[in-house]
């Protein structure tokens, strides 16, 4: 007789704080049941609350994604502004079999020595913060999100040691790129939560059971992506007649495909809490694989089970500190939008719609929604419409948290997502619609100085003169309403996933390929790729309402640098910082990074005429020495950024605090004296 499961936490991730300030506390956390919690905040070490959320100013919101999972988003508005720069506590509250419960009792794990309930500060002015990006399970390294848990655990009583926030600015996971270990996890949580089956249009399987039975589902993927017949002409154009599917990655052999493959995946990166239900086995992997493909599993199950051993103290960290977050192209698929061919190949046909439309509402979910959640009020309703049986679960009773010893929830009976009769579109192809269709996945912050976050994806400047040729990374009214946004502002914090101001060599090297088009082949996506975007972003800089002070946060790249930028010809230029930190956990090649780091300072030094022949010429750049040496521009290393401002918005201390345990710092160039561009 096959033993009993055994019980579900009631917590299966989360709690993470997202958009926090003096009149906002918004947290988002994942659910195994219907939970009746109570938020609660206090001042450190009071008895009793300060504010609970039990009061009209709280809602609690809530998706279900499966017979057992729940996305759940507290937002908490208080009718009086909370203490800002001191130790604030939160709890949540719940009623269980053994009477009213916390965090503490939940999750034993998430508070620091000290202290019995999480804690958090709202910061009066935004001096201090972390920022990375580009964290891949199966990156054969360290996680550097766990140096977050050393600067929090290393004072956790102190109000002002730890950072504002943590900016997270593109690919939190990898829906493109999965390890085979990775993927029979996420199999095993779509069987435990009963996350949703759903059914497939377009595709050589007809819905998310046939894929998992598929012999392809492992390492062979890319057999079911879609090569279609249907647009066969416009295939031919954009991938010059090759056979190429329209998903371009170059790991695509285990690329996600359905909604509850997405969900379990945010699941697995972000907590610990699943993982002591889930089983590998380096030498059985769940299919049956040739001598390779099956080395491959046995080689990817130590790294992925190195990733899950420091889960706990990322969950711990991110429930400490306000988290914001912005995609990029792996959250939902490599080359996401690249140019005008990609898009139409892409989003014309049902199965790469569909694939795409499942990241997408994985990010709203787990990511976008808390970034703003008044903005995101649509989507709710949408979703709420398109997801199934949300009114049972709204008007459900509150579940406590243990069933009975040895018992085993029974699944609900859900029929499978997409399902609609006569022909109209499916329900979850109407979300889809929605979520392609949303336009603000851009917000921005009141802090000072002002925090503004960019959509480089889904807003894309089209090349009038070629199909295959780069998308500027925002269109015209888009960085029209961006300066809107920046003006009269004397100092600005900008995120863009992708550097505004990268390395010259890589991006002519991309330029020389665009010419050949071949873009796809070497990622060719920056700033300076589309005339219009670049002289645009270019001019916003050199207009005189916007900000004195940029600093520039980006991710993206695989490696980390920092340039100092003003205008050239301009006695009163605004001051400009490009400060990139990639990945958390990856790096690029290092012999490649190596040759271009040197080239790039013997082509493109301070005084050589190529710098007029690229388009950021009116811009001189310097760029920082990591912990000054001289031979180096480019820090190849799995890290996470931190920044610290002054009162003026101007970056005093900039570093890498890297994965290994080290630290990397960026001193400021010297004001004279000749110092390589590059």
């Amino acid at each position: 007789m096959q033993a009993a499961a055994p019980p579900l936490p009631p917590i299966i991730a989360g709690p993470i704080p997202r958009r926090i300030g003096p009149d906002r506390i918004v947290l988002w956390l994942a659910l195994s049941a219907p939970l009746d919690l109570r938020l609660c905040i206090y001042r450190a070490g009071d008895g009793a609350p300060l504010l609970a959320a039990d009061s009209p100013a709280a809602t609690a919101t809530q998706v279900r994604v499966g017979t057992h999972a729940f996305v759940r988003l507290i937002d908490l508005q208080p009718p009086a502004p909370l203490p800002v720069d001191e130790l604030l506590e939160y709890d949540l509250r719940v009623t269980t079999a053994h009477g009213e419960q916390g965090l503490a009792d939940l999750l034993p794990d998430l508070c620091y020595p000290g202290h019995a309930r999480p804690t958090l500060v709202i910061r009066s002015r935004l001096t201090d913060l972390v920022h990375g990006s580009c964290r891949k399970p199966h990156f054969d390294g360290p996680d550097a999100l766990l140096r977050l848990d050393d600067l929090i655990a290393a004072a956790p009583a102190d109000a002002l040691a730890r950072p504002a926030l943590l900016m997270m600015s593109g690919d939190q996971i990898y829906c493109d790129d999965v390890a085979g270990p990775m993927l029979a996890a996420i199999h095993q949580v779509i069987h435990r939560l009963g996350l949703y089956p759903e059914r497939l249009t377009g595709a050589t399987v007809v819905d998310s059971d046939a894929l998992m039975a598929s012999d392809a589902c492992y390492y062979r993927r890319q057999d079911l992506l879609p090569h279609t017949q249907a647009n066969r002409a416009l295939q031919d154009i954009f991938f010059g007649g090759a056979s190429k599917p329209i998903f371009t990655t170059a790991s695509a052999h285990n690329h996600l495909i359905t909604l509850a493959e997405v969900v379990a995946m945010y699941l697995l990166v972000w907590s610990p809490a699943l993982w002591p239900q889930i089983h590998l086995h380096p030498q059985r992997p769940p299919r049956s694989l040739p001598a390779k493909l099956a080395a491959c599993y046995a080689a990817e199950c130590p790294v992925i089970e190195g990733f899950r051993d420091g889960l706990a103290r990322v969950r711990r960290a991110l429930a400490h500190l306000p988290v914001y977050m912005i995609f990029d192209d792996h959250d939902i698929t490599d080359d996401w939008n690249l140019s005008r061919g990609w898009e139409q190949a892409a989003y014309g046909h049902p199965f790469s719609r569909r694939i795409i439309g499942n990241a997408l509402i994985g990010y709203w979910l787990f990511q976008g929604w808390g970034n703003d959640p008044q903005r995101h009020g649509e989507l709710l309703d949408a979703a709420r419409r398109c997801l199934p049986a949300h009114d049972a679960v709204t008007d459900a009773p509150p579940a406590t948290v243990e069933p009975a010893q040895g018992a085993t929830p029974a699944p609900t009976s859900v029929p499978p997502l997409a399902t609609a009769p006569g022909g109209h579109p499916q329900p979850q192809d109407r979300l889809i619609d929605r979520l392609l269709d949303f336009d603000h996945w851009h917000y921005s912050l009141p802090t000072s100085p002002k925090l503004v976050v960019l959509d480089t994806r889904t807003h894309r400047w089209w090349s009038e003169s070629s199909l295959t040729k780069p998308s500027g990374l925002m269109d015209w009214e888009e960085l029209s309403e961006l300066q809107q946004t920046l003006m009269h502002a004397d100092a600005v914090v900008m995120v863009s996933a992708a550097p505004v101001l990268g390395v010259k060599l890589i991006e002519n090297v991309q330029r020389v390929f665009t010419w050949f088009g071949l873009a796809l082949l070497v990622d060719a996506e920056n700033w300076m790729a589309h005339p219009g975007a670049a002289n645009v972003m270019l001019n916003i800089f050199r207009h005189r309402r916007t900000p004195r002070h940029f600093v520039i946060l980006s991710g993206d790249v695989h490696y980390s640098f920092v340039y100092d930028a003003v205008l050239r010809f301009r006695s009163h230029s605004p001051r400009i910082w490009q400060i990139t930190a990639s990945g958390l956990k990856n790096e690029f090649p290092h012999t490649l990074l190596g040759w271009f780091d040197r080239l790039n300072l013997w082509l493109y030094g301070t005084r050589s005429p190529l710098n007029w022949l690229t388009r950021r010429r009116r811009l001189r750049l310097r760029a920082r020495r990591p912990n000054g040496n001289r031979r180096r521009r480019l820090y190849n290393v799995s890290a996470l950024g931190r920044v610290r401002l002054d009162a003026s918005g101007t970056p005093v201390d900039i570093r890498l605090l890297t994965a290994d345990g080290g630290e990397v710092d960026f001193p400021a160039p010297p004001r004279a004296g000749r110092h390589p561009l590059r």
